[in-house]
């Protein structure tokens, strides 16, 4: 069996822009829409005792801070600086372009729950990103998509935590994402937690995605990532999330005191977290509106 690696063992190839530790981030400008979102103090049990944090999605009609929102959250489908070469030859406006390719659709069918989807993890690796310190790679994260009403199978967010050596207090957290803006009988915190607990199988496949990604961005971040690739010799601690994004109309009729975690294979380091807010799907609708009008 191979000797682990010792904690003076630095991260090949680091960079000072990609070198993102803890300290690092926290110097990072919190977004506007970021700070809508607030700890309520208040707490929720799921049958097994596991407690369920509870946050409040209080968005405002702020102009400057809902354009650059619908920035941000354009880039994950399609980089501003990529849109010209992508749009030219189409004979479309970048706004007809993005909502026909890149986004999914408004009108009934797959489209509005891959968007609501969409919506909940944006909003979720934002709260790993901006509130719990985490290192969030998110570029290109739907680019790819040949449907775009298609959902990505695998791992809804990675955040990374470390100090830029190889230490077993670094961090690897996966989070698993579930959005509820409509109404529906399922139990989405409940499903958030059964991915999550399959997101241990998935995390080679998903770290290599990443890397991938990062590939063509920036090769310091890319093999940043390569930290957490190899447990056996580069140990790390594993924290695992499960979440739900949820209308308060949904959850007035959902049962979130039924959910179970006591079978999830990372039982001892989970948390669980619920973001409630009002007219969610309304707010989704207008977003993507805003992001393709102003690209």
């Amino acid at each position: 069996m191979a000797t682990p690696a010792s904690n003076s063992d630095s991260i090949p190839a680091l960079t000072p822009a990609s070198n993102l530790s803890l300290s690092y981030l926290s110097k990072m400008t919190k977004p506007t829409h970021v700070t809508w979102l607030n700890d309520t103090g208040q707490t929720a049990k799921t049958a097994d005792g596991s407690v369920v944090s509870i946050w409040e999605f209080s968005y405002k009609q702020d102009d400057a801070a809902m354009s650059a929102w619908a920035k941000h959250f354009r880039e994950h489908y399609c980089r501003d600086a990529e849109l010209p070469d992508l749009v030219s030859g189409t004979g479309k406006t970048n706004a007809e372009f993005l909502l026909e390719m890149k986004f999914p659709d408004k009108a009934p069918g797959l489209g509005p729950a891959t968007r609501s989807g969409d919506f909940g993890e944006i909003l979720v690796a934002d709260y790993l990103e901006y509130i719990l310190d985490y290192w969030c790679p998110r570029e290109h994260r739907y680019e790819g998509r040949k449907n775009p009403n298609v959902s990505d199978p695998g791992t809804d967010i990675v955040g990374f935590k470390f100090s830029g050596k190889v230490e077993p207090t670094d961090e690897l957290f996966t989070m698993e994402a579930k959005a509820g803006l409509r109404p529906s009988k399922e139990n989405r915190l409940q499903t958030a937690i059964d991915d999550s607990g399959k997101d241990l199988l998935r995390d080679a496949a998903t770290l290599s995605a990443i890397k991938q990604r990062l590939l063509l961005k920036d090769k310091g971040e890319a093999l940043t990532v390569q930290r957490f690739q190899d447990p056996v010799d580069r140990p790390f601690t594993r924290v695992s999330g499960a979440s739900a994004v949820l209308d308060v109309n949904v959850l007035d009729k959902m049962d979130i005191d039924k959910s179970d975690a006591s079978k999830h294979p990372n039982k001892n380091n989970l948390k669980l977290v619920l973001i409630k807010g009002t007219s969610m799907m309304d707010l989704v609708h207008a977003l993507y509106d805003r992001a393709a009008n102003e690209a």
